[in-house]
């Protein structure tokens, strides 16, 4: 069998789309953050694509972000790109989205944002928490096999399998790696468990999220599971936060439970420990900081 490139592919997805005279006019590079390419197509007809490409050694890099962004697009919660297409040809990948047009925030942009995370966030489901499939977490593999404990989930997949890398990566001296382990015994002590396992962006920073062109929230690069919805909330408060009137209307709509901002700092360990893992040891003095907190 004749392997398609992702060349081949994106030209038989755009005439499928758009019919057999479509054609590629222009394209401009967008960047794309730290692991992906992304660029701007423009079509004879008019059409806009917004295309990412990466190359292959990130296995299954857009095949999860796809299913990531058609989990999010739930009726009445943020926008997200519509997924046109997915192809990996074994040395590169490329993800087609929807092109949605930079706007400017729309006069009640925080409110409506909050309180569209908070629809999302009530869609749930039966399976547990988890995933049905793998994703990533910026360029770290996250484990999502389903679990029905949230306290284990957490403990497990997320900062377990975080330390475990660190330990390999050479990026924890055997102190730290002595204090997460303490830190993990204690999660049934620090965190709670929710309502229900509620459906999370999983890396809800102000990276992630755009200004659609009617000025509303727009949901991007997610690393989508089931979990604890103060998980997403906590990631928001990382670096700078959203505004009040984001917190005030989530609340106003889907109230957390007291103690949140206790555990806040929990769930954002297992941010700090992903970023030193790939960014080195200028995030080692954050995760000990947060260690020393709950140790």
């Amino acid at each position: 069998m004749t392997k398609v490139s992702c060349d081949e592919y994106l030209s038989a997805r755009i005439r499928e789309l758009f019919g057999n005279d479509s054609r590629v006019s222009s394209r401009r590079g967008l960047g794309g953050g730290c692991i992906n390419n992304a660029e701007e197509y423009a079509l004879s007809g008019g059409e806009k694509l917004f295309v990412k490409r990466n190359r292959s050694s990130h296995s299954g890099l857009f095949a999860a972000e796809a299913a990531g962004l058609e989990a999010l697009a739930v009726s009445g919660g943020p926008r997200v790109p519509g997924v046109l297409g997915f192809h990996d040809d074994g040395t590169d990948q490329i993800l087609i989205l929807e092109f949605i047009s930079p706007g400017v925030k729309g006069r009640d942009f925080w409110e409506l944002f909050g309180r569209q995370m908070a629809i999302l966030h009530r869609a749930g489901t039966d399976k547990g928490f988890g995933f049905d499939g793998d994703n990533h977490i910026g360029a770290t593999e996250q484990r999502n096999g389903w679990m029905p404990d949230w306290l284990e989930f957490f403990a497990r997949r997320r900062i377990g399998f975080q330390l475990e890398l660190a330990i390999s990566r050479g990026r924890m001296d055997t102190g730290t790696a002595g204090e997460c382990e303490k830190f993990m015994s204690r999660i049934p002590e620090i965190l709670i468990e929710p309502e229900m396992p509620s459906l999370l962006h999983g890396d809800l920073w102000g990276g992630n999220y755009m200004i659609g062109d009617r000025g509303e929230p727009v949901l991007i690069d997610p690393a989508v599971y089931y979990g604890h919805r103060e998980a997403d909330l906590a990631m928001t408060e990382l670096f700078g936060g959203f505004k009040p009137s984001f917190y005030s209307a989530y609340n106003e709509a889907y109230p957390l439970k007291s103690g949140y901002r206790r555990r806040r700092d929990a769930y954002n360990l297992y941010h700090m420990l992903n970023h030193l893992n790939l960014f080195g040891a200028s995030y080692l003095g954050s995760v000990q900081a947060i260690l020393r907190r709950y140790t």
